[in-house]
């Protein structure tokens, strides 16, 4: 169970601060809620602390975590298949994981086909999305903020 304050990540949403604790009740049933503050935007999102492990909220990692991930970038394999729904379908599974360096070869395989060949609209907005959970978890280990940190991802994938 996380705690108010504790800095956490949304496989889907991105990185943020657990702001409160909430009781709602809906219906007939009451439930306590994360309310859940987006680093990037600031959106606030309630999450049902008893399926907040089911959605795959999970602590921000570790900055040697995260510097170890950035380091194994520019070596990262990626995927190149060339059906699009498949592609797509692999690569949503893998933000859905809420693993760190799915989510960075996610990052890196869109970033490479989009320079080789171009995106469909639908993989555009998925690395769009996908770089800003990435790069907002990344700013929470304290390791540059954001622009530093989109230019040392960015220096990552072409290297």
């Amino acid at each position: 169970m996380f705690s108010v304050g504790d800095m956490v990540v949304h496989p889907m949403h991105g990185a943020g601060v657990i702001d409160s604790i909430v009781n709602e009740k809906i219906g007939d049933t009451a439930q306590d809620y994360y309310v859940f503050k987006m680093l990037v935007g600031g959106l606030l999102l309630k999450i049902p602390i008893a399926n907040s492990d089911v959605i795959g909220l999970r602590p921000v990692s570790e900055r040697e975590t995260v510097e170890q991930m950035l380091s194994a970038l520019p070596a990262m394999e990626t995927d190149e298949n060339t059906n699009w729904s498949k592609r797509y379908h692999e690569n949503l599974q893998r933000l859905k994981s809420g693993d760190l360096y799915e989510l960075a070869r996610v990052v890196k395989s869109l970033t490479q086909r989009d320079r080789e060949r171009g995106l469909s609209t639908g993989e555009r907005k998925m690395l769009h999305d996908a770089k800003q959970i990435l790069i907002s978890e990344i700013v929470l280990t304290g390791i540059g903020n954001y622009e530093q940190v989109e230019q040392r991802l960015a220096g990552a994938i072409e290297a």
